[in-house]
């Protein structure tokens, strides 16, 4: 017979319940404040449903009301530099954290709230509304909810999404000194969630003070915890990763205060992620004023049952029982906190003009300015201000004959030695003497704390990074090691990091660089080759930048650790062992934002290309004999196309060809001739014609790929049949 050892996880793995005599020991001034606190929170709370029952809430309500008790007890135990982001139910947390900064010695609920108090409460219900005044301006409603000042960097309308997020502030937070933390609030839907799973990972690798706080509320949307996984007590995913996990009593928010505390004090002391679950329950369904047995997946008995548990009905039992606070002084606190929210409601509100039946509707005044839709979707590039603008015609400096991937690593170095912001993180770029490519030849030896090798997880490390560029201390570069990849990281890089600056306001910056690499041609087959530039040039936020030269890599690289906006750099692998000019010694150019090259002069058609594609246009241009016009566009989103070199070009040619080697069916000419043909009909003397691959992805058969793909042999065709 086998011998069978018992395992037991390194991290511990508590429930803790306040007793009589904790409330007894708690401080007067905690609990009355917590009373302040969960008064206001579920008045408002209230408030809301009503007028998404009126139909002046456009969008989703989120109702947290059950709920407060966790957040209240929690966000209580945090100290003003602390940082917290949430879910799409996080009123609750943004409010006590609001709350807590604008008040920090409490709220006391015997008093009248003071202005700072009101301003909060009227600019998270006005950004629920979607008005100006709200603290996005309206764009963030109801789940987008962030007021840095205050430490609340942004509630996030996908699930687990805002968790890697929490712990790029919790990394920021360490690299700092400050002894500051992150909590990252979410539900039991989320704890199964990919993003979220590999940042309790990370986060437990790299011993980030990040907690992970769970509101298990039993129910996502309608589907029960017990449905969903094996292990309903949800703490449990702690221990299995290392992390130390309480398990509390939600409805109880000083029992959810003492576990908070003990969490806190854990990760402050160096201690690494702490998790905790608390056991909550929300009165009314996923979104709206009903409750969950409205639509049956609850029966209304639960629901008694949770609602005799009521945290606030619970607090002021014991404030009684200790003298503290009579019913009749909850009533009127009540009654305050009710007659608040209708006084900040009478301010966005009016009586519906001709209207007999008591509606009301927004004060026309409260709306945004519909010409505010699109502003702030990325910066003005002012920080380019300063900047030293260069090209190759205008370089003074010495150069030399370099590889490309010589240029890659030696812009980086540079920059990391003028700038201590920049970190680097991704797989293996800490090993293997400078990545998969060598990229990064010599930075972990010179910069050892500023190079972070990542477990294989792009969602956690890539939203991490999201999370540390919003933060503003440090501006990360984050590898893919293949454009594939990003696919995996999708969401935190186009729901989260794309979205970011315009949702919350358009004010935030951004400042993040995309590393990855494009293998067609290589031999790596369908999962390792493709070009994203299609895919980023169809998500507003994102800047492309796609160097063909090593001169090129450099000031383009410069641009994009300067710019302030996420910056995309595509890095072809036909490119890497190229050899082409490259300065020597002075690395501190910049390629300015939105400026193409005009690699050949011609007259008879303009070619539009980029990476490595720009060599085989070139060569086609020369083999097919036709005077050709090449322009490397270099930089690809929306925002950043040099429209006045391509108007130049083809006012003299009046024929354009865009030249691209991936499949078609996710290429950048696709949206780019629509674009040229709308601004330059014109001009054209023709319809703008394309290269692209085939349908399929590149095979790993040297036969196949080729066939999928294209290179200097269809350029040339399609220039000679341009011409008949």
């Amino acid at each position: 017979m086998p011998q069978h050892h018992r395992l037991e996880p390194p991290a511990p793995w508590v429930e803790i319940v306040a007793t009589e005599e904790d409330w007894d020991a708690a401080d007067p001034a905690l609990l009355t404040g917590m009373l302040g606190q969960l008064l206001l929170i579920r008045a408002f709370e209230q408030y809301v449903l009503d007028l998404a029952k009126a139909g002046l809430v456009h969008g989703p309500a989120h109702s947290s009301i059950g709920q407060e008790g966790g957040a209240v007890g929690s966000v209580l135990a945090l100290a003003p530099g602390d940082t917290i982001n949430g879910s799409h139910r996080g009123h609750h947390q943004f409010l006590a954290k609001a709350l807590a900064y604008v008040e920090p010695k409490g709220i006391d609920p015997a008093g009248e709230s003071g202005p700072d108090v009101r301003g909060v409460l009227l600019r998270t219900l006005a950004e629920i509304c979607g008005l100006d005044r709200g603290f996005s301006h309206g764009r963030g409603g109801s789940m987008h909810l962030r007021w840095k000042e205050a430490g609340a960097i942004g509630t996030n309308a996908i699930v687990g999404g805002g968790v890697p997020f929490a712990a790029g502030s919790a990394w920021a937070h360490r690299r700092a000194g400050t002894g500051a933390v992150a909590v990252t609030y979410f539900g039991d839907g989320a704890i199964n969630i990919g993003s979220t799973l590999e940042t309790l990972n990370l986060a437990a690798a790299w011993r980030l003070p990040l907690c992970f706080f769970v509101e298990n509320n039993r129910y996502a949307v309608s589907t029960g915890v017990a449905e969903a996984t094996a292990e309903p007590r949800l703490s449990a995913r702690g221990p299995g990763f290392g992390v130390a996990s309480w398990k509390v009593d939600g409805m109880d928010p000083l029992a959810v205060h003492l576990a908070m505390s003990e969490a806190v004090a854990y990760m402050r002391s160096g201690g690494g992620p702490a998790l905790v679950e608390a056991d909550v329950y929300r009165y009314f369904h996923q979104n709206g004023p009903f409750p969950g047995s409205a639509f049956g997946y609850r029966s209304k008995q639960e629901e008694q049952e949770w609602r005799a548990r009521d945290p606030i009905e619970r607090l002021a039992g014991h404030l009684a029982r200790r003298g503290l606070f009579d019913p009749a002084d909850v009533a009127a606190a009540t009654k305050r906190a009710k007659d608040l929210m209708a006084g900040i409601g009478a301010e966005l509100l009016e009586p519906l003009p001709g209207d007999t039946q008591g509606r009301r509707r927004i004060r026309p005044r409260e709306w945004p300015d519909p010409g505010f839709a699109h502003v702030g979707v990325r910066g003005d590039l002012s920080e380019f201000a300063d900047a030293r603008p260069a090209d190759r015609d205008t370089f003074t400096g010495e150069l030399a004959e370099r590889k490309f991937i010589d240029a890659v690593s030696g812009v980086m170095a540079r920059r990391m030695r003028t700038d201590p912001s920049i970190i680097v993180l991704g797989e293996d770029v800490h090993r293997l003497n400078g990545g998969t490519n060598g990229a990064t030849r010599g930075l972990k030896e010179e910069f050892p704390d500023r190079v972070l090798g990542t477990p294989i997880s792009e969602n956690a490390f890539t939203g991490l990074a999201g999370g540390i560029a919003s933060d503003g201390r440090c501006t990360p570069v984050v590898e893919l090691m293949y454009a594939d990849f990003m696919w995996v990281a999708a969401d935190q890089l186009f729901n989260q990091i794309a979205k970011a600056r315009h949702m919350y306001g358009g004010g935030d910056a951004m400042p993040l660089v995309l590393r990855s690499k494009v293998a067609m041609g290589t031999g790596y087959g369908s999962q390792h080759s493709m070009d994203p530039a299609g895919i980023f040039a169809t998500a507003p936020g994102w800047r492309i930048a796609a160097p063909s030269t090593p001169f090129d890599y450099v000031g383009l690289m410069n641009s994009a650790l300067l710019c302030r906006d996420p910056v995309v750099v595509l890095e072809h692998v036909d490119l890497y062992r190229s050899t082409g000019e490259c300065p020597v010694d002075d690395l501190d150019y910049c390629i300015p934002v939105g400026r193409a090259r005009v690699r050949r002069a011609g007259s008879a058609v303009t070619v539009l290309t980029y990476l490595a594609m720009t060599m085989y246009a070139l060569r086609a241009a020369e083999s097919s004999g036709v005077d050709a016009e090449v322009i490397d566009l270099r930089w690809l989103d929306r925002a950043s196309v040099d429209w006045e070199t391509i108007g130049a070009s083809v006012g003299k040619t009046g024929r354009v060809l865009i030249a691209e080697q991936g499949p078609m069916g996710t290429s950048y000419g696709g949206w780019l001739a629509d674009e040229i043909q709308r601004r330059f009909f014109g001009l054209l003397k023709r319809p703008v014609q394309r290269v692209t691959g085939g349908e399929a992805s590149p095979s790993i058969s040297k036969v196949l790929e080729r066939a999928a793909i294209a290179q200097e042999e269809e350029v040339a065709a399609k220039l000679a049949e341009m011409m008949i």
